[in-house]
This record gives structure tokens, C-alpha cells and sequence, in this order.
């Protein structure tokens, strides 16, 4: 069941429904969940008891309120609850509960809307998913199978480091390429020829500031202090890029420069080979807590995950966390579970 069914809500509601879910959903505006029933992006429109999934897809105002309703039932028995909210933190402090899962899916489009709403909008992208200490593994392994299915690779993180981290990348970005684009449309007011000028750069630097609005205010209320402290080194950086420029300081500039063109070709590539991918193996105890310090930490030390498996002992209160990586990559997270606590072994997939 998809709450909400604007861009994202109508975007997972239409891949999902590709992938053979059966989606029923729901909005503020009835006459949009019915629009959306017309358009085929639900099979059907209000609440289903027997939903094994609820996204919750509203704007960020409603995201608390809509998931305490969901998981208040009624409710299938195991079902789980996630949101698509862009600021983690205030929502999963409000909302401490096994069968939640903090996410955030991070895709967009100039489109807004239910008429931007793509099924393939999260193919190739990064979805994060910000389990706590509340959250139970099977909870957690559901939803990561569900957003991975879709095409996303999925990334584990608290909700403070995604909020810092997507200020940098996100948030900030976003108001920046906003701020540009204005105060080119200023300049264009009095020279009329100046977005004729406008190349490839420009419009990729500014393609974001044509999303929707009105999802802003909420983000830039919730996660002010981050989004500050990343304006602040910001400003330093523009200063700094500024005084070299008016200095005719060559040699410095250049240097700036060529260590912003080797990060941005340094950017990861998402594609794993599937032969170069290897199993770590890790016998956690069977609490809740255990997965989010094992999935946060691959997160923390930049490993994606390509699969995840819990396997559960019939006796016990134990189990065997399988967790497949690059290879690459399995012995340093051996090596960072182990400075955990952790016991692991690796194998390679095959």
C-alpha cells in the first residue's frame, strides 16, 4: 500500500506494480488517489488490512502521523512500514518501532507530480535505509529486498549521518542551483540574449532547481543544521575560489581544479561484476539492534551491499548474517567486524 501518490509514491506504485505487486493507495487529495486508480498506478484506492507493505509517501508534514497510523493497524501480521522522506533523523526518533524502516529513495525528476511518476526512477539509483536500534532484521531485510527489486542499490547509514551527508550532496546542491539559476534569470532581465548562452554546464548544474518546490521549506525546517554547517564550508570554498581568481593566482587555481576533476572521476561506479562478488558470513545473536550496527558500518566505510540474508537458528537465540560484497571489499569488512566483535568468515559467491 502506497500513501501518497505524488512523484515517488506513484513512481514506487508503478514499479512495483511492473514487478507483479498488487498496490493499493490512497492521498490527501481523493480526487488524485483516483486519478491515480484511472491512470493505473493502483490497483484499487483507500486502506488494505492485508498489506505486507506500507510506503509512506506524503509530504514530510505528514510522514510522522502517517506511519504512527500504519503501524497502529490494522495491519497484515509481519508487515512492515517505510517512508521516502529526504531528512531521516526527526523521523525515526518520533517513531521507534520494530516493524519501521526509515528510507529514502534518492531519485527525482524535473516532472512533478503523479504525471512525472516513472517505473524505472530508481533504476541505478542509491536508496538509503536508516535502521536503529529498534529495528527488526526481518523488517529491515524486507524492505532492502523491496527497494533493491526496483532497481536501487541500497546503502545503510544512521539517520544523523544521512542527514549530514545528504546536505553536502542534496540539499545544499539543490539551493545553490536554485540560487544560480535566479540570479541568472536577474541578469537575463536587462540582457536578454543570456540563457540563449546557457550550454550543457549550465543546465546541468541547474537541472534540479526545476523539481517541485513545495517539498523545501519542510526539508530546509528539518535539517537547518546540517544544511547551514555545509553552506558555511561552502562559502569558505566560493571565497577561497574567489580570491584566487581576483589574485590571478594560476598555479592555485589549477591545483583547485585538478583535484575537483580527479574526485569527480573518482565517483564509484555501481556496477559490481557478479564474479567478483564474495559472502562474509557473520553468527550475530538474534536481537533487534544487530543489523543496523552491521549494515551501518559497511555504510560508514563505503561498501555496498549487493545482497543480504538472515538466516535464523530453529535453537537458540542466534543466527548467521549473509552478506554479500565485492570481493574486494569482504576483507576489510571482515576486518571491521572483527574490531566489533564480530566473528566472520568469506567465501567467494560461487
Amino acid at each position: 500500500m502506497v500513501v501518497g501518490t505524488g512523484l515517488i509514491g506513484g513512481s514506487v506504485a508503478r514499479a512495483l506494480r511492473a514487478r507483479g505487486w498488487h498496490v493499493s493507495g490512497r492521498d490527501a487529495d481523493s480526487a488524485r488517489a483516483e486519478e491515480a486508480l484511472a491512470a493505473g498506478v493502483l490497483d484499487a484506492v483507500g486502506h488494505d488490512p492485508e498489506a505486507d507493505l506500507v510506503v509512506i509517501a506524503t509530504p514530510f508534514a505528514a510522514v510522522i502521523e502517517e506511519s504512527l497510523a500504519a503501524l497502529a493497524g490494522p495491519l497484515a501480521a509481519g508487515a512492515v512500514v517505510t517512508d521516502v522522506a529526504g531528512v531521516k533523523a526527526p523521523v525515526t526518533d518520533a517513531i521507534r518501532h520494530p516493524r519501521f524502516v526509515g528510507g529514502h529513495p534518492m531519485a527525482g525528476s524535473e516532472q512533478a507530480g503523479l504525471s512525472g511518476a516513472d517505473p524505472d526512477l530508481f533504476v541505478g539509483t542509491t536508496w538509503v535505509l536508516t535502521p536503529t536500534s529498534s529495528t527488526e532484521p526481518d523488517a529491515y531485510a524486507r524492505v532492502r529486498h523491496v527497494a533493491a527489486s526496483l532497481g536501487a542499490e541500497v546503502l545503510a547509514l544512521t539517520p544523523e549521518e544521512h542527514d549530514t551527508l545528504v546536505a553536502v550532496v542534496s540539499h545544499v546542491p539543490h539551493l545553490t542551483a536554485a540560487t544560480l539559476m535566479n540570479r541568472a534569470d536577474a541578469v537575463a532581465a536587462e540582457h536578454a540574449a543570456l540563457l540563449r548562452l546557457a550550454a550543457g554546464g549550465f543546465r546541468d548544474m541547474t537541472r534540479v532547481a526545476a523539481g517541485t518546490p513545495t517539498i523545501w521549506p519542510d526539508v530546509c525546517a528539518e535539517n537547518s543544521p546540517a544544511i547551514v554547517a555545509a553552506f558555511d564550508a561552502l562559502l569558505d570554498d566560493l571565497t577561497a575560489m574567489r580570491d584566487l581568481v581576483a589574485s590571478g593566482d594560476r598555479a592555485g587555481l589549477l591545483g583547485v581544479l585538478d583535484r575537483a576533476a580527479a574526485a569527480r572521476r573518482s565517483l564509484p561506479s555501481r556496477a559490481v561484476r557478479p564474479d567478483r562478488l564474495a559472502v562474509v558470513r557473520v553468527p550475530v545473536p538474534d536481537r533487534i539492534g544487530v543489523l543496523a550496527d552491521i549494515t551501518t558500518l559497511a555504510g560508514d566505510l563505503g561498501i555496498d551491499i549487493a545482497d543480504l540474508e538472515i538466516a535464523h537458528s530453529a535453537e537458540g537465540d542466534r543466527g548467521v548474517l549473509l552478506v554479500v560484497v565485492d570481493s574486494d571489499a569482504a576483507q576489510h569488512l571482515q576486518g571491521a567486524l572483527g574490531d566489533r566483535g564480530f566473528r566472520s568468515t568469506v567465501t567467494p559467491l560461487a
